[in-house]
């Protein structure tokens, strides 16, 4: 009698047994894209090319600066806080205010990247930073209303948007890029003002359908 209780009660544990295999086994799957995620992080080469960011990564990021460090003057000479723009992506430019073709050209990369968004417009902001006291043409202010322009003295840009050395020794070097702040008010993505415009535009739209913020 005493045989047939054990023969029954080792019949009972087996199943038990299998029944944790499947538990088991979606524990792990479920860590499988953690372990992954991390595995990618450190190990960069790893990354799938479409994964890369088109801009060069700002690092370290750099926080929005107060109007003393930065000052702004709307083109009607009103002082202009750059962290009013904080909660949206803000697409910089910056260049002279006789705009020649270079200027135009990244105008109209960041107009049309943010035009392309559709129901996203509203996330996005664009800013032009003038560094001259030069008169805009009109028909810049015509084609590129909307743009937040503001005059700021090109040091004042430069050690912002650049790296210290880079501002110091030559301040003309923050017209050949294009930058993005993020909605925290980081300064993330810088882009050369060469730029394929399709690119930057795909990155845009990755970053809006990605992002949490703003």
């Amino acid at each position: 009698m005493s045989q047939s209780r054990f023969s029954v009660n080792t019949t009972a544990v087996k199943p038990q047994q299998r029944s944790r295999t499947p538990l088991v086994l979606i524990f792990l799957l479920s860590l499988a894209p953690v372990v992954a995620a991390v595995l990618v992080y450190f190990n960069p080469d790893w990354r799938p090319a479409g994964s890369v960011a088109y801009g060069t990564l700002v690092n370290p990021q750099r926080p929005i600066p107060s109007v003393t460090a930065l000052p702004l003057q709307t083109l009607d000479g009103k002082s202009f806080d750059l962290a009013s723009l904080k909660g949206k992506w803000v697409l910089v430019t910056t260049d002279g205010g006789a705009c020649p073709d270079e200027c135009a050209r990244k105008l109209f990369i960041l107009r049309n990247s943010h035009a392309s968004q559709g129901k996203e417009v509203e996330r996005i902001a664009r800013i032009w930073f003038i560094t001259d006291d030069a008169q805009i043409p009109e028909k810049v202010l015509d084609a590129y209303k909307g743009t937040i322009m503001v005059r700021v003295k090109p040091d004042f840009a430069a050690k912002y948007l650049l790296a210290d050395d880079t501002a110091v020794t030559d301040p003309a070097q923050v017209a050949k890029y294009m930058w993005i702040i993020d909605p925290l008010g980081n300064l993330i993505l810088q882009y050369p003002e060469d730029s394929d415009p399709v690119k930057i535009r795909d990155e845009i739209t990755k970053l809006l359908k990605n992002s949490r913020i703003g």
